[in-house]
């Protein structure tokens, strides 16, 4: 007899995973913690935390990301949900980027797996996590200071993360389009437009869009309220809605893939430099291709080829 589509998860794959973590062991580090305490330092009275968040559910578990049982068991769990090993699809994100960036700001870090790699890809970058759970930015902190990695970590919420314009030359978001609604992404995409610099660039990794419309029963399996909105959900068209250069998705791992866009630089842009270059006299690298752009204060100067 067949198993429900909407049991799968709950019969089949969550006894797997529970199999595979020490749940045990996560409650008795959990309830080491003095959460309260520790989320206060990062808690902002002016962050709105909105229905869609407050009411997804990780696993089922009620609270979601704003229940210290799941941000202690995310990490965990998340390792065996990104085949075929967590590290090397989150580095995707990496080898992505085509900005030399000076500002990072990752949206939706959650416990901090992809800042910290930005990090160390990035040392004498300013890296910024952002998430709406305190609780998860408890853990990517602890995780940060065991590496030895200086991140600077904001509770804050992706739509309106108050920022000024022109704040970050990279900006990236992982696994987080598939668990918001359409209209959320796309006001965090225009979001991190007003954010970055002419020529900056944003990279969001999810799971891959041509698969879940493939593999209709995958939109069950992970039991995320919206994953089949995200699966629609046209990312060109939402990155070109927001005023970005929409780049070419990259699969990951065929489960996976990784959609990028570039801040255009407009005529207006291109004139303010050429006026500054006619009036100052500076020496430029030849054996950077910086297409006349380094005094716009856009990373793009140091786009890989």
């Amino acid at each position: 007899m067949a198993v429900p589509q909407h049991k799968i998860w709950e019969r089949l794959i969550s006894p797997v995973v529970s199999f595979l973590i020490d749940e045990e062991g996560l409650e008795r580090y959990a309830l080491s913690i003095d959460w309260k305490k520790q989320s206060d330092r990062f808690h902002r009275d002016d962050v709105i935390v909105p229905s869609y968040y407050s009411s997804y559910k990780f696993r089922g578990i009620e609270g979601g990301y704003l229940n210290p049982k799941v941000v202690v068991s995310y990490d965990p769990i998340i390792q065996y949900l990104l085949a075929p090993h967590e590290n090397l699809v989150r580095q995707a994100v990496i080898d992505a980027i085509q900005v030399q960036p000076r500002r990072i700001l990752d949206l939706g870090c959650g416990t901090g797996s992809t800042t910290l790699m930005l990090k160390q890809a990035f040392p004498q970058a300013q890296v910024i996590g952002l998430d709406l759970s305190a609780y998860m930015l408890v853990m990517a902190e602890n995780k940060a200071t065991s590496a030895g990695l200086d991140i600077l970590w904001r509770h804050g919420n992706a739509e309106k993360t108050a920022f000024p314009d022109a704040s970050f030359d990279l900006i990236t978001a992982s696994l987080l389009f598939r668990e918001i609604p359409i209209a959320v992404s796309q006001a965090i995409l225009h979001e991190c437009f007003r954010l970055l610099v002419v020529g900056g660039q944003v990279l969001i990794l999810d799971s891959n869009q041509k698969a879940l419309r493939q593999l209709e029963w995958l939109k069950d399996v992970f039991e995320e309220p919206y994953l089949r909105d995200y699966a629609t959900l046209n990312l060109h068209e939402s990155m070109n809605k927001a005023g970005f250069s929409a780049l070419p998705d990259k699969d990951v791992w065929w489960m996976h893939q990784v959609t990028s866009g570039v801040k255009p630089i407009s005529k207006v842009d291109v004139t303010k430099y050429k006026t500054v270059k006619q009036s100052v006299s500076k020496s430029i690298d030849s054996t950077i291709d910086n297409q006349d752009l380094e005094d716009l204060g856009s990373p793009v100067f140091g786009i890989k080829a």
